[in-house]
């Protein structure tokens, strides 16, 4: 559901004091444990380092990120992968193939 037009945006005010009078290429990452905050236009530019629950992700804000929130940039679950054995063997097939390309890169290299 959307926020209610009559109360506005949520924007954390604590995160307006911290990028308040400052620009955005001398201000490092600033920290946020604040995911529903929306990102206002002021905040473009600034580097933030959103919480996910166990690190805080860099999230550089961009003016196409402007009213969207800034837990949508720091995902909080780690996807690792689909597939099975076939999935596996293919990924061994092409690892394989590497390694032999890299090995007969390497004997071109020894004859200069």
């Amino acid at each position: 559901m959307t926020r209610s037009l009559k109360k506005g945006p949520y924007v954390d005010e604590r995160l307006l004091k911290k990028i308040a009078g400052k620009k955005p290429i001398e201000t490092g990452m600033i920290k946020t444990w604040s995911r529903a905050c929306q990102i206002s236009p002021e905040m473009v530019g600034f580097m933030f380092g959103v919480h996910n629950g166990k690190t805080h992700v860099e999230v550089l804000v961009t003016e196409d990120m402007v009213g969207h929130r800034l837990g949508e940039f720091s995902l909080t679950r780690k996807f690792v992968r689909h597939g099975g054995k076939m999935q596996k063997e293919l990924e061994l097939k092409k690892k394989e193939a590497e390694i032999s390309a890299a090995k007969a890169a390497k004997p071109a290299d020894t004859k200069k």
